[in-house]
């Protein structure tokens, strides 16, 4: 005679969802780490290696010129950086002189790529001493307090700037401010999409005899 299988015991059920819930929560959590890990997005650099003025010319106490900025941006991120909401602008005395729309174009994951922007500058009016220190202060991120860019008395390269040959280089100046900007996104696994941006921020000062760029700090 057979005897018949008893149905499997309520304890038994109740053990098989508990394994399988903390399978399931291992497993969340060690894709967390890694995502939090190898795969969170992180925000492109933007390296500025060289700023010139190709032409400059100054008359009736207005300036005008040409406008080239050389940078290196490094996508730290195991995707592809696409940007295609990027710009370039340039401010006197807080006001803005020039702007470049940046074409579109990616960056493979961890890699470098050079760029480079050149634009005219129309002619605008140089700031004199006493109008700019009453002209709007322009914040430089990180720092305690506020400059105007202005036109201002014969000065040198001070310590952290850029420039080289031209340290010994005096006369008027002028600051100018170059904001830089690339957006645009990653898509992490191919799947998850996420918004990044690099920013850059450099105050150039140039010599208004010869448009020369004394230095500059970013």
């Amino acid at each position: 005679m057979v005897k018949s299988q008893r149905p499997p015991s309520g304890r038994t059920n109740l053990a098989s969802c508990i394994v399988a819930t903390i399978f399931l929560i291992f497993l969340v959590i060690i894709v967390l780490i890694v995502y939090f890990t190898v795969f969170k997005p992180k925000d492109p650099k933007i390296y500025v290696n060289s700023i010139q003025l190709p032409s400059f010319s100054v008359g009736n106490n207005s300036v005008s010129f040409t406008f080239s900025q050389y940078v290196t941006v490094k996508n730290p991120n195991r995707a592809a950086f696409s940007h295609y909401d990027s710009t370039i602008q340039l401010l006197y005395s807080g006001s803005q002189v020039g702007f470049m729309f940046i074409p579109a174009g990616k960056i493979e994951s961890g890699q470098t790529q050079y760029m480079a922007a050149t634009f005219a500058v129309q002619s605008f009016p140089l700031a004199q001493p006493n109008q700019a220190a009453a002209a709007n202060t322009i914040p430089i991120p990180g720092a305690t307090t506020t400059v105007a860019a202005t036109m201002t008395e014969p000065v040198g390269v001070t310590a952290g700037f850029g420039g080289g040959n031209n340290v010994n280089r005096v006369g008027p100046t002028m600051e100018i401010d170059s904001r830089m900007e690339l957006a645009g996104r990653i898509r992490v696994l191919n799947v998850f999409a996420h918004h990044v941006d690099a920013k850059s921020e450099c105050r150039v000062t140039v010599a208004v005899n010869d448009g020369s760029v004394l230095g500059f700090h970013c």
